[in-house]
Parts: C-alpha cells; sequence; structure tokens
C-alpha cells in the first residue's frame, strides 16, 4: 500500500502550465522509443531559446528570487563559475596513465570533492549532433549536507542543491587547472547546464554506481544525495571501473520514493527509453513540480541509500546475497 504524502494531489500553477510547449519533454526523452539513438537536450540549456522548453527553464529562475537560502547560494555560484581556469603551460607533463589516473584520485581525497573516476569518451555521453575532441571524461562528485537536503521541498534544500553545483563547479575548475598547469588541455564541465555532455552515463561507467528508480545514481557511499561535474581532456588517464552496489535489485522492490514523489513521475518498473530498459522519470509529471519548488529533491532525500551510514552496509548486504543465490547447491 502506497504510503500517505502530504504533498499530493499536486496542481501546476496555471501560469506555468500556459509555457508548455506543444511537444512532450518524454518524447524528446525517447520514452517509448523501441531503437537506440542519441539524446536530445531537453533541459538546462545553455541558451534556453534553443530548446522547447525554454520558457519554462527561464519561469524556474522567476521562483523564490528573494529567499536568502537561495540568493546567497546563486551569488555564489555564479563567482566560481566567473573565475578563469589557468593558462595552458607550454611543456606537457608525462605520467603513465595509471598514475595520471592515481594521482587524480587522490585529489578526491582532499575535501574538495568525495569522489572521482575516469571514462573514455564514448559517442553517447553526448547529445545527438555534438562531437568533442577530448578522449577522456574525469567524473567529480560532492556529496550534500544530509541535514539540509532532507528539508526538501524546502527552499534551503533547493539552496542546498545551488550551493553544491558550486562546489563541483570549483572543483571541476581546480581539477582543470592542475592538468592545464601540467600543459594538458582540460575543459571543466559544470552542472546543471553541461551543454552536449550527458554527466550520468560516464559516472555509472566509471564507478560511481547505478541508476535509481529516481532517475539519479545510487552510489553505496552516498546514496542519491550528490551532484556532479566533470572535466574533458585528451590527458591519458586509466579509465576506472564500474561499479555494481546491488542498485537495481534493491529498486526493484522498494517504493519508498515513488511513494514520495508529488507528481508522481515515477513508475514501479523500468521502462523502454531509446531502444533501453531503464528507470525513467516522467519528464511532463516530474517538471511542473520541479520548478514550482527549487528542485524538489524530495526522491533523492528519501532514498534509503542516502542516510548517512546506510549504503555501505546495504552494498555489503545485497552482495552477500546475490553470493549466496550464485552458490551450487550442495546435494
Amino acid at each position: 500500500m502506497a504510503r500517505e504524502n502530504p504533498y499530493r494531489p499536486f496542481t501546476p500553477d496555471p501560469e506555468q502550465e500556459a509555457l508548455f510547449p506543444a511537444v512532450s519533454g518524454d518524447a524528446i526523452n525517447g520514452l517509448g522509443e523501441t531503437e537506440p539513438r542519441p539524446a536530445r537536450m531537453v533541459y538546462w540549456a545553455p541558451n534556453p531559446d534553443d530548446i522547447p522548453h525554454g520558457k519554462l527553464q527561464r519561469w524556474f529562475y522567476t521562483r523564490d528570487p528573494d529567499d536568502p537560502h537561495i540568493g546567497r547560494a546563486r551569488a555564489e555560484r555564479a563567482r566560481i563559475l566567473a573565475a578563469p581556469v589557468s593558462p595552458l603551460a607550454e611543456m606537457r607533463a608525462k605520467r603513465s596513465p595509471e598514475a595520471w589516473t592515481a594521482a587524480f584520485l587522490a585529489m578526491a581525497g582532499a575535501g574538495d570533492f568525495e569522489m572521482a573516476g575516469v571514462a573514455e569518451m564514448r559517442p553517447d555521453y553526448l547529445t545527438e549532433g555534438a562531437t568533442t575532441p577530448e578522449s577522456r571524461v574525469l567524473m567529480i562528485g560532492v556529496a550534500h549536507d544530509f541535514d539540509e537536503i532532507s528539508a526538501a521541498p524546502e527552499t534551503r534544500a533547493g539552496a542546498e542543491v545551488v550551493r553544491q553545483y558550486g562546489r563541483a563547479g570549483a572543483a571541476a575548475k581546480s581539477v582543470a587547472s592542475w592538468l592545464r598547469e601540467q600543459g594538458w588541455e582540460a575543459r571543466p564541465v559544470t552542472g546543471p547546464m553541461t551543454g552536449e555532455l550527458l554527466l550520468i552515463p560516464p559516472a555509472i561507467d566509471c564507478g560511481f554506481g547505478q541508476l535509481g528508480k529516481h532517475g539519479s545514481i545510487i552510489s553505496a557511499e552516498y546514496g542519491a544525495s550528490f551532484r556532479l561535474a566533470a572535466v574533458l581532456t585528451d590527458a591519458p588517464f586509466a579509465p576506472t571501473p564500474a561499479r555494481d552496489p546491488g542498485v537495481d535489485e534493491f529498486c526493484l522492490n522498494c517504493r519508498i520514493c515513488e511513494d514520495a514523489c508529488p507528481p508522481e513521475a515515477l513508475s514501479p518498473e523500468k521502462r523502454l527509453v531509446r531502444g533501453v530498459e531503464k528507470w525513467y522519470v516522467e519528464f511532463d509529471r516530474c517538471l511542473p513540480y520541479f520548478n514550482e519548488h527549487q528542485g524538489c529533491a524530495i526522491c533523492i532525500a528519501v532514498c534509503p541509500w542516502s542516510r548517512p551510514g546506510v549504503g555501505l552496509n546495504l552494498a555489503e548486504k545485497l552482495a552477500r546475497r546475490r553470493s549466496r543465490a550464485a552458490a551450487p547447491e550442495i546435494s
């Protein structure tokens, strides 16, 4: 039985509803399509005029403009994004691929960011029609303050998301500057307006975790309570391996985020999206509530994996269960 939800029923603001384009965001995302194809930009465009839902993206920024939490977080993020990266040195430093990756992973333990991984660039990391010269994607993850994100859908949770996007941006610029000071071209990519690069696929491939029912990555260490940034480079980093903490198995039998979602945008089973069965958040249902509540984040906050100290224990328990299921029976 579904849990009681204090945010249902949700009725979207008519002013926002009037801005929706004729084309469905779910259609842009490829919901129900049987053939693989590149993703198309549906939201968070660097230039909102480039996408059908651009008026809604602009409307998002009209919400809670005087809230002190939001205002301070946006101002700090703007300052970070405006800061330059280091100039490119003339001489290229030389390291083995493994040494480059080890140096990058060590940076994650210094406090500027919590998660790091490396993926080799693939065409499906880019939106339709996009190309990039870089061969490596350095992924960065920064964890939310759990007490702050747990306030969702209050504006202080939205401010926490903005703060962590700013922190992720600062980390990406720091890593890009480190590479450029050693003679390697490097380009920081910060969320949420990442342009042509999709952040979730390379984050999964480099070992951050697996896609959860709520459409966010779940890691064993931080659950879904973190934000992403990336650095694109040609420096010869060794890729880091993907990890399976057991998220798929868990999400099949868990309804917590599904029941908590005010607009009922989460499905009990996977959906076909551009030829692939995957967890999918219905864009046309999610966006109105998301826009009216500074990004919402309820599903991230209630996810059992997100509670500090829980995820690693869950992953160990699920690993033991899989091991028992795979063991041969003794007659």
